[in-house]
């Protein structure tokens, strides 16, 4: 012990009388009351609480800037989480929907989803990852539990290809669900239109719009759209009724198609119709 005392105090002596005689010094100061050395006093305490005011701020500065990236990170992070959780829900509640559909519709369903789409202003179509090698043939309708979405345009071994309600080569026999007129639909372009409708028919603005009986493609009623009034007055005796449909193509990504087979005899039944509107 005596001998690790002698090698500090050979080693630091300089440094302990230093910090002794400047101890001392303060004690001798702190015992002195008189008007300049209180004055050198408050100047000395003042200056060091200056200087440790600025220390502690640059500390906390530095220790807050760092604080910040760190939630800025975990802020990000959360965004990232929160944005795959909305992403799942919302696919979960379109699968639930269309669970619901084929546990409910007795139809025979193959369930699809949209692995590309073309939103063409007037030749609106959607590639399917089932083709042929699933059962798929042209002319099957497209749906989800909203309503139709189109009919199937093209087949291959794996995918197919189907119309959507906005391509204006698709027509479809619909009819007002209220007043049970029928009527020929198809996509001008801007808007959904049902064409040469008499102006004896009792279509109103809010009625639902769906597929018609009378055709093969959808042979029984599924949802299209609503009937949202004239839209183009026609002179003579036809008007054209708006529709807005039901499905939003553009945010379409999983579907249903029905796995229908087109009756000869129902063709010719449509056929006449469409001939007797063109």
């Amino acid at each position: 012990m005596i001998r690790f005392l002698n090698s500090v105090w050979y080693n630091f002596k300089e440094y302990i009388i230093l910090t002794v005689l400047v101890i001392l010094s303060l004690f001798i100061i702190s015992q002195n009351h008189s008007p300049a050395v209180q004055r050198v006093r408050a100047i000395s305490f003042g200056t060091f609480a200056t200087v440790t005011s600025v220390v502690s701020d640059v500390v906390n500065i530095k220790s807050l800037k760092k604080e910040n990236e760190q939630l800025r990170e975990t802020n990000a992070k959360l965004m990232l989480q929160l944005s795959k959780l909305r992403e799942a829900a919302i696919i979960n509640e379109e699968l639930k929907g269309l669970v619901t559909l084929k546990d409910t519709s007795g139809y025979p369903l193959i369930p699809a989803s949209v692995v590309s789409k073309s939103l063409s202003r007037v030749q609106g179509t959607i590639t399917l990852n089932v083709g042929n090698s699933d059962s798929v043939k042209v002319g099957m309708p497209v749906l989800t539990d909203k309503g139709l979405v189109g009919i199937i345009y093209s087949v291959s071994g794996n995918y197919s290809i189907a119309r959507t309600l906005q391509n204006v080569d698709l027509k479809i026999t619909v009819k007002d669900e209220r007043t049970r007129e029928n009527g020929l639909m198809k996509w001008n372009g801007e808007n959904l239109v049902i064409i040469n409708v008499p102006k004896t028919y009792q279509i109103k603005k809010g009625d639902r719009i769906v597929t018609s009986e009378l055709s093969s493609l959808v042979p029984f009623p599924i949802p299209v759209g609503v009937a949202a009034g004239s839209n183009n007055v026609e002179t003579g005796i036809f008007n054209e009724i708006k529709v807005i449909p039901f499905v939003d193509f553009s945010k379409v990504e999983n579907v249903f198609v029905l796995k229908t087979v087109a009756s000869k005899e129902i063709d010719s039944l449509e056929l006449n119709f469409l001939k007797k509107f063109q």
